[in-house]
């Protein structure tokens, strides 16, 4: 499932990749958010079933994309994703081998810096990503470019994300709804390139700095991060 707004290109790139896989995804769902431009007319062309979501924002597509999915593992990308050619593979082989985990989520590179700042600024960005967002929710975190659901966990939580406010980090907000008593896993073997163009320029590193605040703040709100610690603990 590939939530995705104005990114024809990337998108582009995305799918023929998820076409090169050494096990095929049962479908491809590209959620059209409003788009202006050819990115349904894209995922078209590349077989994919297109969603059209008209409500503005990753967290709406992205949920309307969970709804729509119809496999019992739902694999997540964003459409500057650039997975591999054992992706599909590697979440397959994640989710077979334990039943009762509801989520994998993996790691990632900048690819469009320097080869030289490639990996320090992923390990950085990602690994501070993880490490703050364990210690706010008190497990595992999801990262939206590389990630998959069991469809029955999404079914269970599907009505406590946020879905109208596009100022939320969408993966947060479902590792929040997932809470303590389900399994995440972190599985650095599930990596993906992914561009660093969300972290260029100083308004755009506010603005994802806002929407961690603000998701942190209306989860808080719900359950603090001492009473879910407490409810890890206990589990």
């Amino acid at each position: 499932m590939i939530p995705a707004r104005d990114d024809a290109v990337a998108l582009a790139e995305c799918l023929a990749r998820l076409a090169a896989q050494t096990v095929a995804p049962w479908e491809v769902v590209v959620v059209d958010n409003g788009s202006s431009d050819d990115t349904a007319a894209v995922a078209a062309a590349w077989g994919a079933r297109v969603v059209t979501e008209p409500r503005i924002g990753i967290p709406a597509a992205a949920a309307a994309g969970y709804d729509c999915a119809g496999g019992d593992v739902i694999a997540r990308l964003d459409a500057d994703s650039r997975p591999d050619t054992r992706w599909v593979e590697r979440v397959a082989e994640c989710m077979r081998a334990d039943p009762d985990l509801d989520a994998v989520t993996g790691s990632g590179q900048f690819f469009d810096l320097p080869r030289v700042l490639q990996g320090p600024v992923s390990g950085i960005y990602l690994g501070a990503y993880y490490v703050l967002a364990h210690l706010a929710l008190g497990h595992t975190a999801l990262w939206g470019s590389s990630m998959a659901v069991r469809r029955r966990s999404w079914l269970e939580v599907r009505s406590q994300v946020c879905r109208d406010d596009p100022e939320v980090h969408d993966d947060l907000d479902l590792a929040f709804a997932l809470g303590p008593g389900r399994r995440i896993r972190l599985d650095p073997a599930l990596r993906v390139g992914v561009s660093a163009r969300s972290l260029r320029g100083h308004a755009q590193r506010v603005r994802r700095f806002d929407r961690a605040w603000r998701t942190l703040r209306l989860n808080w709100e719900v359950a603090p991060p001492w009473s879910r610690w407490r409810a890890r603990l206990a589990r």
